[in-house]
């Protein structure tokens, strides 16, 4: 039988995630598994790392989509390796790449299912700019949602998965729009904007249905141009959430495989909720770089 590496992050969420509760998940489970609880973004590197150059090939972490995003960028980072089994525990305020899959977000459920063999390749997204290269699992996007996604982390835990909505709310009164430009592999969209969504998988913000066409199987990304004024900022994010958008007047949606994002004013950009640097952003879409369980 498989033997998993689990890496529990304890910080994720409004509740840190206990690893006495993993190992009890994972032993009615009968998953054999060796938890390791590291400190730092540090540390999980070099937990993981270790893993792989023991010739492990299946990782598992617990905690949310931020935490599958590190362990992830860490892997593919790795030369000439073969793609990684993932398989994830959720916690903190859940992950919506399981949400994509129908997966549970219940740990003792998910603990079961890293008992099974099946396993499904998924694409990633690799992002490429002034700050460096990032890979990222489920969504990645420039605009006022980025901006929302730099301000969360400064709210209070307590608020748990609120603490997005409200620094959306917080964020938009003051955000500048910007002319866009997206250069694609089949042609050049140029557009007034809030924001440009680059999504692998559906879901974002503890459950917003933001890209209910994606699909993380088909070597392109679900590319969304949203240029509705802020006004109309506050009746467009029901239907995101509901996934209800997409005929929107407001809301240009393609398909790319490689793309290049540029604006007139320097706006953030986050992935799979994390802030990691501002335009312009190029990318690209990596195919069957991991292996889900499921």
């Amino acid at each position: 039988m498989r033997r998993w590496l689990v890496t529990v992050n304890r910080t994720a969420g409004s509740s840190p995630t206990r690893v006495d509760r993993v190992r009890e998940a994972l032993g009615a489970a009968g998953v054999e598994a060796d938890i390791e609880a590291p400190q730092s973004v540090a540390e999980t590197r070099e937990v993981i790392l270790r893993g792989a150059g023991e010739g492990r090939t299946h990782f598992a972490v617990a905690g949310g989509d931020g935490t599958v995003n590190l362990a992830a960028n860490i892997l593919l980072d790795i030369q000439d390796m073969a793609p990684p089994v993932i398989g994830v525990l959720p916690g903190g305020s859940g992950c919506d790449l399981l949400r994509t899959f129908g997966l549970p977000q219940e740990l003792g459920a998910a603990a079961r299912h890293l008992a099974t063999d099946d396993v499904y390749p998924i694409d990633v997204g690799t992002l490429v700019g002034a700050w460096g290269s990032r890979h990222f699992v489920n969504v990645a996007q420039v605009g006022v949602g980025a901006a929302a996604a730099q301000t969360a982390p400064k709210l209070s835990r307590r608020f748990g998965s609120a603490r997005y909505p409200i620094a959306f709310a917080m964020r938009l009164p003051g955000f500048p729009p910007a002319t866009v430009r997206v250069e694609t592999e089949r042609r050049t969209y140029e557009s007034p904007a809030l924001a440009v969504i680059m999504a692998n998988a559906q879901f974002f913000a503890g459950g917003w249905n933001v890209a209910p066409k994606a699909t993380l199987v088909d070597g392109v990304l679900d590319m969304q141009i949203i240029n509705a004024r802020k006004s109309q900022a506050p009746a467009l994010v029901p239907k995101v959430i509901k996934g209800t958008h997409l005929t929107d007047r407001s809301v240009r949606r393609f398909s790319a495989a490689t793309f290049r994002v540029e604006t007139d004013i320097s706006w953030p950009l986050e992935a799979d909720g994390d802030y990691i640097g501002n335009t312009p952003v190029a990318g690209r879409v990596v195919s069957a770089a991991l292996l889900l369980k499921i």
